[in-house]
């Protein structure tokens, strides 16, 4: 069925989606709990296994390396609830957790929490791009480029360089330095995250030797914050995707136009904690990542959402270009 904005902004005026949401916003310490332990727990032991083979195979190594990275996403899915103060109703908590998630993510968690926040109230509106989001110009802002532009632009999207050199750059580099939106907590953030990281790689280094931590951690890297990228890419990259400009811009409108239901298989569904269901994340970012499923199949404005599986998500792979005549994301040689 062909979305009607018009359709979906009328009936997701508030106070109507505020109540049929407001039942999941609840986190349940218990699933809290257990979910922390059937994350972490076994990727301490798949990180102990990937090192026991590297005295057998370095191809068992690196097939290890799949369900590792996937545990690092489900991690990175705890710290991103915690970051939305859902997943605990203790705010102490959420913080503490989230926190030392970062120090495995590599993610910095007040400073990615501040800029994410902005990705949740931007999203969407062509007047506020740039924080927490993809870059995405439209067709006017490309043509008006110089060919130096044109290129880098056209670098910056190509779906290689951001999936394998992208990781190392955003999780790698930027997420070490302080943002340019940073306050005094965030900049701290910044420099316990990567005191920690630095003080666990030395303390590794001495017990079992760079190389063998680099041979862990490499391919769990590349793997982990590739399919990081992805699932960031294709929840707001897609035909029929959302895009407006300043008083055009409806918040719940965005968050169920212009974010996907990314359906997954239920393996792929349990390792990415269920972001998938982004229209539903973004419409109420109270509502903890195991309660976004019933949220999505129990309320009715999710039902006409923009649906992607691994199939048809890749034709997002060569959508890089908003634009605004036509309403819809374009190649570069459609331009």
């Amino acid at each position: 069925m062909k979305y009607d904005a018009n359709v979906i902004k009328s009936t997701a005026t508030p106070p109507r989606w505020q109540d049929l949401v407001k039942e999941y916003q609840t986190p349940d310490l218990t699933r809290s709990i257990l979910q922390i332990c059937n994350t972490f727990l076994p990727l301490v032991a798949l990180y102990y296994a990937m090192y026991l083979s590297l005295s057998v195979s370095y191809w068992l190594t690196m097939l290890l390396a799949f369900p590792t990275a996937g545990l690092v996403t489900r991690l990175f899915i705890i710290q991103h609830d915690c970051g939305h103060g859902s997943f605990f109703k203790s705010a102490r908590a959420n913080d503490l957790v989230g926190t030392l998630c970062g120090f495995v993510t590599l993610i910095p968690y007040y400073q990615w929490r501040h800029e994410h926040a902005i990705h949740h109230a931007t999203s969407g509106d062509l007047a506020r791009r740039g924080v927490g989001d993809i870059t995405t110009l439209t067709v006017a802002e490309y043509k008006a480029l110089s060919p130096w532009g044109r290129f880098s632009y056209r670098i910056y999207r190509n779906s290689l360089v951001m999936l394998l050199i992208g990781p190392f750059v955003i999780f790698g580099l930027n997420s070490r330095l302080v943002g340019k939106h940073a306050g005094k907590r965030e900049r701290n953030g910044v420099y316990l995250t990567n005191l920690a990281v630095v003080s666990v790689w030395v303390l590794l280094s001495y017990l079992i030797g760079i190389k063998a931590v680099v041979s862990i951690w490499l391919p769990t890297f590349m793997i982990s914050g590739a399919a990081g990228v992805w699932l960031f890419y294709v929840q707001h990259q897609y035909e029929g995707t959302y895009w407006q400009r300043g008083g055009e811009w409806d918040y719940a409108t965005a968050a169920l136009m212009g974010s996907s239901y990314f359906k997954l298989p239920r393996v792929l569904q349990w390792f990415s904690g269920n972001i998938g269901f982004h229209h539903i994340h973004h419409l109420s970012p109270k509502i903890p990542n195991y309660k976004l499923e019933d949220c999505h199949k129990k309320t009715p404005l999710s039902q006409e959402v923009k649906v992607l599986t691994m199939r048809t998500s890749l034709r997002s792979a060569g959508l890089k270009l908003w634009d605004e005549d036509r309403q819809r994301m374009v190649r570069f040689n459609e331009v």
